[in-house]
Parts: structure tokens; C-alpha cells; sequence
């Protein structure tokens, strides 16, 4: 028997989930977006993805309601949900800083209710989501689904809800860290003289390549570090001052800013 999955909202996230769970030919999918030119594209893009013409369609036929909305939208999307809710529905979240426990009051407590912090890259197949399964009415085999329909975008983490804060500053915003980082150093290829196409080129190879000797050679990533920072030389220089500019204090400062903004959002 097929699952029915269904998306309230398809923007970036929503998408990519669509897109994984393709792979997975016992679940439906269907959604619901105010956008209806994005639902068009999806079943343009997926013919087996069925758009709906209101939310309380796309709740009523789901299994599975995929809340892919802005934090500050959450409130009132379940509102607008919770009279087609029943028992039977698993609420999956994937907004920042709303806790599980302000779904639950949100949407009548019905139903089951799950949260999920799931980042960028899951739109390339290599995402890592941290799923919140501290609701004592999920089943086993709602866990399950879940952390399947997950897996299609990358890798999964299982973490008590207490450390959700803390893992959307590292994770779920730490696509933009690294990107910031390729883009301050494709600057600084520029300003060395190399050209913008060729130095955005030499970075992203950079980063790839860095990332993959960090996760396959099985050596600390200090150990690495050291091995390119040979006596006086010029990545020693370079390190030296970053340290001089307290770099890696900021980007501590910046990742404890983060957190204390993904508690602002479920106060």
C-alpha cells in the first residue's frame, strides 16, 4: 500500500525532498503551495507528483505532511490545517527555532508531530538532517519513514530535541558559512590577479577536495592542517594572521549568534 506524502510548501527544501523521495516507489506525492506556478514546474519535473488546489486537500489525503514553511508562517498554516487533521496524520517540521511542543498546541494535538533540521546541500543528494523524534505518540514505524524519507537527501542524525538550537547553527546554517568563506577567497584570487571564472573554478575544486581528504583520509583535521603548514612558509603566515584577527574566535562568536536566533524564533 503507498504512502501519501504530502508538502505544504515547495520552495527549496520541498523540492529536493520531492525530488528524493522519487526514488521510493511505495509513497504518493502530492502538495500545496500559495505559488502555483512552483507546483506546476513539480509536476512538470515529476509527473507522479500531484499538486493540490488548497491545504486542507493536501492534509486530508496525506500520511505524511511535510510543513516546509516559514517559522513565522507556522502558526497559522496549522490553523488553517488542524480541523482536516485526524489521528492518523504524522506532522514532519522542518522550521527553525518551533519547538515540538508549540506544534503540538498549534495543531489541536491530534496527531503525531515530528521535527527535522535538514540543510542545502540535501538538494544534491548530500544533506545532513538531524530529526527530532522526542514525541511520545510516534510509532516505530512513523520513526521509520521519516528517517527514509530523509535518507533520499543525505544523511541522518537522531538527537534529543535539546540539542535542535545547536544543530541549526551548526548545520542547517552552515551552508552560508562555507559559502562565505569560498566567496572571500574568490575575492582574494582576484585581487592576487587570477580572473573571476578561473578563481571561482580553483576554489570550488578547493573546498571539494578538502572536504573529501577531511572525511576519507581518517586523520584529525588538525594532523591536517599541519601537513600544509610548513616551517615560516607561507601558509604559516597566512594562519598566523587569521589568528592575529581572532577569525576563528568570530565564526565561534558568529555560530553561538546563530543558535541564540533559532531560540528567538520559538519564543
Amino acid at each position: 500500500m503507498s504512502t501519501a506524502v504530502s508538502f505544504i510548501g515547495t520552495g527549496n527544501m520541498g523540492a529536493a525532498l520531492i525530488k528524493g523521495l522519487c526514488s521510493l516507489a511505495s509513497v504518493s506525492l502530492l502538495g500545496f503551495d500559495v505559488d502555483r506556478g512552483k507546483l506546476d514546474d513539480l509536476r512538470g519535473a515529476y509527473p507522479s507528483f500531484a499538486p493540490c488546489d488548497t491545504l486542507r486537500e493536501a492534509v486530508s489525503r496525506a500520511d505524511y505532511v511535510m510543513l516546509c514553511v516559514k517559522p513565522q508562517m507556522m502558526r497559522s498554516v496549522l490553523h488553517e490545517a488542524k480541523e482536516t487533521l485526524t489521528k492518523d496524520t504524522c506532522l514532519v517540521s522542518i522550521a527553525a527555532g518551533i519547538s515540538i511542543a508549540q506544534l503540538k498546541e498549534w495543531s489541536g494535538g491530534v496527531c503525531p508531530v515530528a521535527r527535522v533540521m535538514p540543510n542545502t546541500p540535501a538538494l544534491v543528494g548530500e544533506g545532513v538532517s538531524a530529526l527530532f523524534l522526542d514525541d511520545q505518540t510516534l510509532t516505530p514505524a512513523h520513526k521509520e519513514m521519516i528517517r527514509r524519507i530523509f535518507e533520499t537527501v543525505g544523511s541522518v542524525h537522531i538527537l534529543a530535541e535539546t540539542y535542535a538550537d545547536a544543530f541549526t547553527a551548526v548545520a542547517g546554517s552552515g551552508p552560508a558559512y562555507v559559502f562565505y568563506f569560498m566567496e572571500a577567497i574568490i575575492e582574494a584570487a582576484v585581487t592576487t590577479g587570477l580572473a573571476r571564472p578561473l578563481a571561482a573554478q580553483i576554489v570550488g575544486k578547493l573546498f571539494k577536495g578538502s572536504v573529501q581528504l577531511a572525511l576519507e583520509s581518517g586523520t584529525h583535521i588538525s594532523q591536517l592542517r599541519e601537513m600544509v603548514t610548513s616551517p615560516a612558509g607561507t601558509t604559516a603566515e597566512a594562519l598566523n594572521h587569521m589568528d592575529r584577527m581572532a577569525v576563528k574566535a568570530a565564526l565561534i562568536d558568529a555560530v553561538a549568534a546563530a543558535k541564540e536566533r533559532s531560540i528567538e524564533l520559538g519564543a
